[in-house]
């Protein structure tokens, strides 16, 4: 390991102002093997306490600066291969600290194909140009000495040429300066912007009115807000918009001009190479630079965006243990209906036409008598209010008629779901092989019903970029946007637990250490046995072995087990610790579990406890268990509500105030489900009345909030919502 390598936990703490020893020990255990969610979860006294995001951003700051450490090692060898390292290169490669410092001091002696310079190079004209460069003559004399380098044989059929070829060589030096490239870069991102019109010819295009916001756009590059950047490479994408970075040229020009012309006599022959270098090669090269870190910011925050939503997204409350009649809405194929048991098992399916109001009332109360769903959720997509009007008439008219679910019994609560993703999830290898027999058309209201009862359960068999809560998902660097959904899947799974015995291979897949391979393993082996009893019996499990099991025991519950830590958060590398408490207390573990007055004894003693592996992080983490074992971090389910009189965006008028719920937050705000099929959008500038630099200091996605309609576009299809109070 290099100097530079064994420095690396050092420069990660002092970058993120956390402790060394826990960025350290942290290092240390990925080093290992070990996944995020265990180190974040079971060794709290490794890691300082470092939560699961800090513990992200020291390993992924790691990993950039192993990667800029393998690159230094790279160039140096490269350089000394070639017998071109030199001290002061040498020097300077070893103190640089970014990739694009190493990369401007590389620049120069990187194998490269053929240029002007490299050409005029080859005609015998760097003499020439190093006389030039050293300034001792003026343009008169450089003239006279360029009729020496006349020569035809080489290609230079004049002083001309051979000028041309000096300035050639010349602005190549110069544009591959490093510190001449840094300090214009610092100009252009200070000072430059970025610049889009409607590309040439393309007025009539179809997509032209979408990106009408940027057919003459200009704004400063240091402040243009992702979104923004996003849009302009989406209409580039899609021939409708051209765009440049511009920066102040002039004083780029002059700047370049007194670092090769000041101070030397040929100065006209000077001022061109100076010109040449700036237009031709160093600002082509330095726009090309700040669009990929345009890029690169601009994915990133989508990519965090995304994520976050995502998050809130998978831990949306779950109705839990309800039975559900699922409904996917649709006027020309026909509204699809699944009746899922509490368990997610699917009990009956059918499909029922709208527009035949008589058999849709009478198949959808046969459904509604025969099993007694507690739940009826329906899809938001097309048809979803009109589907909705004609459930409710169904049961009306059934409960005034005969009664509906049997004496005595309710009307089942009704609540719109979004279907993102359901058609995704029907037509997907996961659903072929839970639903082989049932056609693909009617798989998607199965998805829809048992994303009530657990969301996190039923979204995690659909890819992440399907689910629709992002911004320009399908733009940004998708190895990115992999990495971060799957890391947000496996960090809520993990949060939440799942029970070993129910969960779908594809839940299983996303706890640490498990993966889709062992996921398998584990449903064949339950299924072989009719279930498994205890944590232990997973070491049994193909495949899985020692450290497999460490990593995931934790967050797999056996519910039914005979020691209720298997049906809690409790590791079972801790389970003799909780033994040991229990026989202090002089309980069993079982009546120590939920036993509040014992645990606060516990808890005043809890220092006696502490050894050289355990400390009180842990044993906090462990009486909390032991309060509420196997608790859901989830918020309690409750029934959204729309308005009966607004089912379609024509039915809005200015100064309504309507309830809705948050389906996706991105940078310029939040979209808002109000019930008419096309969300609204509160803009971060209607979000409160405060000023709002980040959305999601104010809204999540699943939230219910009160929004006020301001505008309504009816030919754009466009709704504008506010949450601010109303001015009195």
């Amino acid at each position: 390991m290099s100097a530079r390598s064994s420095d690396i936990p050092a420069r990660v703490a002092r970058e993120l102002s956390l402790p060394l020893s826990g960025v350290k020990g942290a290092l240390e255990l990925f080093d290992e093997g070990a996944t995020l969610p265990f180190v974040a979860r079971y060794r709290k006294e490794a890691t300082g306490g470092l939560d699961d995001l800090q513990l992200r951003d020291v390993r992924d700051r790691a990993a950039y600066l192993t990667e800029l450490e393998k690159r230094r090692a790279a160039i140096l060898g490269s350089l000394e291969e070639r017998d071109l390292l030199t001290p002061p290169l040498r020097a300077g490669i070893l103190a640089a600290d970014t990739r694009q410092e190493l990369e401007d001091l590389y620049l120069p002696w990187r194998p490269r194909r053929r240029t002007r310079a490299t050409m005029a190079i080859e005609r015998g004209l760097e003499p020439l140009a190093r006389q030039l460069r050293d300034g001792g003559q003026d343009d008169a004399r450089i003239r006279r000495s360029a009729e020496r380098f006349v020569d035809l044989r080489r290609e230079v059929p004049d002083v001309e040429a051979a000028l041309r070829g000096a300035r050639d060589i010349l602005a190549q030096e110069v544009a591959e300066d490093p510190a001449l490239r840094r300090s214009v870069r610092r100009l252009v991102r200070a000072e430059g912007f970025v610049a889009s019109s409607l590309a040439r010819g393309k007025a009539d295009h179809p997509g032209a009115a979408r990106f009408r916001d940027y057919h003459d756009h200009r704004e400063p590059l240091r402040s243009i807000p992702s979104h923004r950047m996003l849009a302009i490479r989406r209409g580039e994408a899609e021939g409708v918009l051209s765009w440049t970075i511009e920066g102040p040229a002039d004083r780029i020009l002059r700047q370049v001009e007194r670092t090769v012309a000041e101070g030397r006599a040929a100065r006209e022959q000077l001022r061109e190479v100076a010109r040449d270098a700036t237009t031709r090669l160093l600002m082509p090269s330095i726009s090309k630079e700040i669009a990929a870190e345009l890029k690169e910011r601009a994915d990133a925050e989508a990519i965090r965006v995304f994520g976050e939503n995502l998050e809130q997204l998978l831990l949306q409350p779950p109705a839990g243990r309800l039975s559900v009649l699922g409904l996917d809405p649709g006027f020309r194929s026909g509204v699809k209906i699944a009746m899922v048991s509490d368990t997610g098992a699917v009990l009956a399916t059918s499909t029922l036409h709208l527009h035949r109001e008589e058999a849709f009332r009478r198949g959808l109360l046969d459904l509604v008598e025969r099993h007694a769903p507690e739940l009826i959720a329906i899809g938001n997509g097309t048809g979803s209010r009109e589907t909705e009007a004609a459930v409710r008439r169904a049961l009306e008219e059934g409960r005034g008629s005969r009664g509906t679910g049997g004496p005595g019994s309710s009307l089942p609560a009704i609540v719109t779901v979004s279907e993102a993703g359901a058609s995704v999830y029907s037509a997907s290898e996961v659903a072929r092989q839970e639903l082989p027999e049932m056609d693909v058309s009617l798989r998607g209201a199965v998805s829809i019903a048992r994303r009530v009862q657990d969301p996190l359960a039923e979204l995690v068999k659909i890819d992440p970029r399907s689910i629709g809560v992002g911004q320009y998902q399908h733009d940004v660097d998708q190895t990115g946007l992999r990495l971060r959904l799957d890391e947000t899947v496996e960090r809520c799974v993990n949060r939440v637990g799942v029970e070993v015995n129910t969960a779908s291979p594809a839940l299983l897949a996303h706890v640490a250490g498990i993966g889709p391979a062992l996921a398998r393993n584990i449903v064949a082996f339950r299924d072989a046995r009719g279930g498994i009893g205890t944590r232990r019996e997973l070491l049994e499990v193909p495949r899985l072995g020692a450290r497999a099991f460490e990593q995931a025991a934790g967050f797999l519950r056996v519910r039914e087990s005979g020691n209720p830590l298997d049906g809690s958060a409790v590791h079972p590398e801790r389970y003799a610790l909780v033994e040991t408490m229990a026989r202090d207390a002089g309980l069993s573990v079982r009546e120590l579990v939920g036993n509040e007055a014992a645990l606060e004894r516990l808890e005043a003693n809890l220092e006696t406890y502490v050894s050289a592996e355990i400390g009180l992080p842990t044993l906090r983490d462990i009486l909390d268990e032991l309060r509420r074992p196997g608790r859901d971090p989830r918020d309690a389910f409750e029934l959204p509500s729309f308005r009966d009189d607004v089912r379609e965006p024509s039915d809005l008028s200015p100064g309504m105030r309507l309830q809705g719920v948050v389906t996706n937050v991105v940078a310029f705000g939040a979209f808002v489900d109000i019930g008419v099929h096309q969300d609204g959008l509160v803009h971060v500038s209607q979000l409160a009345d405060r000023y709002v630099k980040d959305p999601t200091e104010v809204v999540r996605v699943g939230q219910r909030v009160e929004v006020r309609v301001l505008e309504v576009d009816l030919e754009r299809n466009r709704i504008a919502l506010t949450m601010k109070s109303a001015r009195r």
